[in-house]
Formats: C-alpha cells, structure tokens, sequence
C-alpha cells in the first residue's frame, strides 16, 4: 500500500508525487475557480515605466546568431528582450473567455515564474540602478528598489533574476505542482537565453547565490512582496551581457523599496507537501560541478525565419494530425539543438553538467523505422544507463549526419503505448515522436545536494524550450506533458524506479498541429495600441 505520510526529504516528495495509472498524485477534489489566481503580479505604489514595444524590430535568422551584432543597452533594446523573454505572445477567446498566452510557456498555462532585472542607470528608465519587476501584460517595468550604489555589473550588461508563486500551479496540480514550478524556471532559462541571441547578448545563470541570496536581490523576504499564501520562491540570477565577461556575483548594495504585491486569488488551499519540498530543496551558496571537458556538438536548425517571429509563433497544442511524417532532417536538427554543447544557444549559459539523457518513441520520421530510441545527452553515464535499463535492448547505433548520440533499443509500434505513458494523452502517440527525460537522479542528488531536484527539473524545461522553438522553426509543433505514469515509463524502459537511480522528469511531444477553429486569436499587446 502506499505511504500517505508526509515525506521527509525530497527522494519522498518525489515518490509521493508520482501518477500511477490506479493512483494520481493527490490534487485538488475540483477546481474553486473563484479563487484562480491572477496570473499577473503588480506592485502598487511603485514607480511604472512603460517600455517600446518594438514587435517590428529586426532579429536575426533562427539559428544563425553570428549575424545578431551587440545592442546597446537601453529602452528599446531591454524592451525586445523582455517581450521575447517573458512577454505576451497573444489573446486566445472562446464562449466568453479570454486568456493571454506568453512567449516563456507554463504548465497548464498558470505563469508561476516572475522576472525582475537589475539596471545601471539607462537613459529612459532611471537616473539611478535599481531593482525593477516585469509586468508582462503592460509590458512595463515595475521600480521595487532604488540601489544606493551601481553594483558591479557586465559592461554594456545588467542581472535578471527568476522566482516562482507555487499556489499558482497548486490551486489546479495540488501536490506535482513543486515539479511544475521548476518546470517552468527551465523554460524561462531558455526564453532569456534565445531573447538575448536575439539581440547580440548572452545569457550566464550564475551557480554561486543560494536561495537566501536571491530572496534578499529580489525582496522576496519582505512583508509586502506577497500575501502570505502567495510567497514567490527565489529561484535564480543571471546576468545578460554583450560578451565574455566574469561571472562573480555582485554585491547588494541596499536601498529603498516601494510598491505593496496584488493579492492573486481571494482564497487558498494549504499543500503541505509543496511547502516542504521548497524547504528541502533549499539552495545553499555555492558553485555548480567543474563541467566535464568540451565535447562539440551537431547544430540544431536554421532558417531564414526571423527568431522572433519564431519565439512569437511557439504555441503548445492540444491535438496532433497523425497523417502527416516529420522530416528526417528536422528531426535530426531538433535531437542536435539538446545536446549540451556550450558553444550553442541555449547551453553556453547553463553552469551544470548534463544528466538527462532522452528516450524517444518514434512514429511517424520519414526514413525511420518506428520504435524506441535514446539519446545520450552525457557520453559518461552511456554504460549506467545500458546497465540500468532492460538487458535486451539493442542499443544499435543510428546513423545520424553530424554524429549525433542515437541509439535503436527496441523497434515496433508503440504508438499506444506512448499515449498511455503520458496519462492516456492522445497526442504522444499520435505526433511525429514524443519522449521522456530521464535524469540521473541518485547520483546527481548524491553529489550536489538536494537542492539539486530542481535544477534536474531547469534541465527538463530547457530541453522543453529547446524543442518547443525547433519544432516551430520546422514548420511543426512541440508540446510539455507533465502528466505520466513515472514508474510505468522506468517499468517500460527496464529501469528499478524505487532504486531511483534514474527517474523520469517531464515528457514531450513533436508533430503536425490541428487547430481549434472555435478559438480565436488576438493581438498580444493590442490593448496597448500595439
């Protein structure tokens, strides 16, 4: 029978907030949508400085970020890069309702990520540094703390930081929602990294700052940052820069707060078990793991579609054309965009070592025989990873131009089979592929503490982000499931779950989209005129 006690460290969260075909990790009996949270944070009292647009600024070809010269940092350019990053994308309307969809995509669609960035004074935003939040739907800056001092910044550059409001994710998921959350903050990684390629910069998340670090650069600490039950959890630093640069962490200098949060929802629920996860994964100071040495990886795609275009068009989708085969080049190109080369974008910013490695069901690639595939992200765990999986797998190489890491393991169709892994989703199976992220969990957990669960989980939604865009630059769509049968996918793939030496984070889905004609779509900011 299974343990409802409260878990005691994160390996028992993680075990408790499992789905099992006969039993779904514990949520919510239904959904009060009285109390919804909002999903946009303003602070009031605070200073708003409206920001350009810029929907008709140029950017470079998808993939091809050589030909994005450095911008010089100032309103237009900070501008487009929020907007890229974390702004609207979109309005979506059906029988009345009405909701936004955003550039950085969100589990279920609830935005539990907030961005704030740290400026030197900029002409056109403030005569003195400060801290500012992003408010995505006014597409503005909100001024929460004016620096006594310029802190030591990249030249030409500035600091972004990310935190997430878990009640925003656990009014609908319940107690999986930890897992979202840090779903997302991957994604958000990966929209700041493409957002700033855009513009000739470069994203470097800083390892260095633990939790309380950030909480103090980013006023979560204090008493008006949030009601109570709304707490934003710090999750990380980076700086944006326009190139090399040194990635010490800058020293806060103080200053003067302003602004009280919005109360998101009139009610909430208590989810003791997300509580508790956020307290056992506490980061404390310190680096990531010396990366292992430089191995260089195949590209992923490029065209000649402008990257905002493509970041603008990302959309997640509900239902897949199982008539259409995806291109054996394209898919190719997206497997290349995941490997963890630092010489690319998004992974020259990401300061930890690889420890995912991708399990694919394939079924519809042209020139690909159907059946059940890996990746391996980290060339070091290849022989874990055989041994820890079933003894029969073929492990077969493919041949790949560019030599990617692919191997066959088992052919056959499992279409169904993938669909029923994924919560008896349609769409894993009847997409071009879809796939799970299998982290190398005990080992990474071991090494670098438990606070290590949520960047396994950044990871995953890098990998997300990464495919969500090349499948739009391909012409086709990509969609996040957070929902699957964990120990059922390590039973399919051979591996002892509760050993939990690996463990199965997020999966994902490639194919032809098929459009809702009911829903209508509109412009992102045309309630600012633009």
């Amino acid at each position: 029978m299974p343990d409802d006690s409260l878990p005691r460290d994160i390996r028992g969260y993680h075990r408790r907030s499992k789905h099992a075909p006969q039993r779904y990790a514990l949520g919510p009996a239904f959904l009060d949508w009285e109390s919804q949270p909002n999903p946009f944070r303003r602070f009031d009292g605070a200073r708003q400085l409206d920001l350009p647009l810029g929907l008709d600024r140029p950017t470079p070809p998808f993939g091809r970020w050589e030909c994005a010269a450095p911008r010089r940092l100032d309103a237009g350019s900070l501008g487009l890069f929020l907007e890229l990053a974390l702004g609207l994308s979109a309005w979506k309307a059906l029988d009345g309702a009405r909701w936004a969809v955003r550039n950085n995509p969100s589990s279920g669609n609830l935005h539990p990520t907030e961005g704030y960035v740290v400026l030197p004074p900029l002409p056109g935003i403030g005569e003195a540094p400060a801290l500012y939040h992003y408010a995505a739907a006014a597409h503005a800056l909100e001024e929460r703390c004016v620096l006594d001092a310029t802190p030591k910044l990249p030249p030409g550059g500035f600091m972004v930081g990310l935190s997430s409001v878990a009640w925003r994710e656990a009014w609908k998921y319940g107690e999986r929602a930890f897992r979202y959350c840090q779903h997302d903050v991957g994604h958000a990684i990966g929209s700041f990294a493409y957002a700033a390629a855009c513009l000739g910069w470069r994203l470097t998340v800083l390892a260095e700052p633990g939790d309380a670090e950030v909480a103090d650069w980013l006023g979560l600490h204090r008493e008006e940052s949030c009601h109570r039950f709304e707490r934003e959890h710090p999750d990380l630093l980076a700086l944006v820069h326009p190139g090399p640069c040194a990635t010490t962490m800058p020293e806060h200098p103080g200053g003067a707060w302003f602004g009280r949060a919005n109360r998101l929802s009139a009610d909430h629920d208590p989810w003791p078990a997300v509580d508790l996860a956020l307290h056992f994964t506490a980061k404390p100071a310190g680096d990531a793991p010396k990366p292992p040495p430089a191995r260089p990886a195949p590209s992923g795609a490029v065209s000649d579609e402008p990257a905002g275009a493509i970041i603008r068009r990302r959309r997640s989708v509900m239902r897949m054309d199982a008539s259409r085969i995806l291109p054996r080049d394209a898919f190719g190109a997206m497997l290349a965009a995941t490997l963890p080369d630092a010489g690319h974008v998004p992974w020259g910013g990401f300061p930890w070592p690889a420890r995912i490695a991708l399990f694919l069901f394939v079924h519809r690639v042209e020139g690909m025989e159907r059946g059940l595939y890996a990746l391996v992200r980290d060339p070091d765990s290849f022989l874990a990873l055989k041994a820890a999986c079933d003894g029969d797998f073929l492990w077969q190489p493919v041949a790949e131009p560019g030599g990617l890491p692919l191997f066959l393991l088992a052919p056959g169709d499992l279409e169904k089979r993938a669909s029923q892994l994924s919560c008896l989703q349609a769409i894993a199976g009847k997409g071009a592929f879809s796939l799970g992220m299998v982290a190398e969990f005990a080992r990474t957990l071991d090494q670098e503490g438990p606070w290590a669960y949520r960047r396994l989980f950044w990871e995953a939604g890098l990998i997300g982000q990464v495919l969500y865009l090349e499948a739009s630059a391909a012409g086709v769509s990509g969609t996040g499931i957070g929902c699957f049968f964990d120990d059922s996918v390590h039973e399919t793939l051979g591996i002892d779950g509760e050993a939990m030496a690996w463990q199965s984070l997020y999966h994902f889905t490639v194919g032809t989209a098929i459009d809702d004609p009911r829903i209508a779509t509109e412009p992102a900011y045309g309630h600012l005129g633009g």
